[in-house]
């Protein structure tokens, strides 16, 4: 009796390991709450690290034009580029800046990725202060990425 439970124990073993996988890879989003500390590099261009991202943990280069001008805010678009791990996510953001007190926030629901962030979508909001006297900035990164991270 003993032989007969160990040899059923062994072929739902070897009938186990040989039925089909099942299927992985469906999008998933995920929730993105992360800081940024960059440079305002003069020229609309900037660059800065992402900490604490998930996805977006890296860093970012972005190129902005200004779009309009009403007192003391000024209205901007323009693309920000997220270098993170085997990837790249591109975002078209437009926004405001504050020239008084260097407040600003930008938004975008306008996402593309590369290698493994193919395919994503999803939206950020980027909310945060650039201290004029050295160009210097840090931001809040929130929203959601939806993508599939299946090898």
């Amino acid at each position: 009796m003993k032989v007969l439970g160990t040899l059923l124990l062994v072929i739902v073993g070897v009938v186990g390991a040989a039925a089909p996988a099942t299927a992985r890879g469906a999008v998933s989003c995920q929730a993105i709450n992360a800081k940024g500390v960059g440079q305002d590099l003069g020229g609309g261009r900037t660059t800065a690290r992402i900490i604490g991202g998930g996805l977006l943990h890296g860093t970012t280069e972005a190129s902005f034009v200004v779009t309009g001008l009403s007192g003391s805010l000024a209205s901007f678009q323009g693309t920000i580029v997220f270098t993170v791990n085997r990837g790249t996510l591109t975002a078209n953001v437009s926004g405001t800046l504050d020239l008084a007190s260097g407040a600003f926030a930008a938004s975008t629901s306008s996402i593309e990725g590369t290698d493994k962030l193919a395919g994503a979508s999803g939206n950020l909001s980027f909310n945060g202060v650039e201290d004029f006297s050295d160009g210097s900035f840090t931001e809040d990164v929130s929203g959601e990425i939806c993508v599939n991270l299946a090898p």
